[in-house]
């Protein structure tokens, strides 16, 4: 189930939705909240999004391909 980004935890993996040209989407790899913005969890690279809502990141659902499965 998708939560208001207002309430997405720090410093855990989660799912993203953003709004970006292409329209709503979910980014395909786990993020992180940190103080001041957000950060790609795989390796800690700030991100450059402006998400609007969250949902826990379900590993078993994220293949070697990079594409998320299941949704």
């Amino acid at each position: 189930m998708w939560r208001s980004i207002i309430d997405a935890p720090f410093a855990q993996d989660i799912e993203l939705a953003v709004i970006d040209d292409e329209g709503v989407h979910a980014l395909v790899f786990p993020c992180q909240r940190i103080l001041g913005g957000w950060v790609d969890a795989r390796g800690g690279n700030k991100l450059d999004v402006h998400p609007t809502h969250w949902r826990r990141w379900l590993a078993e659902e994220f293949h070697a391909g990079g594409r998320a499965i299941g949704h």
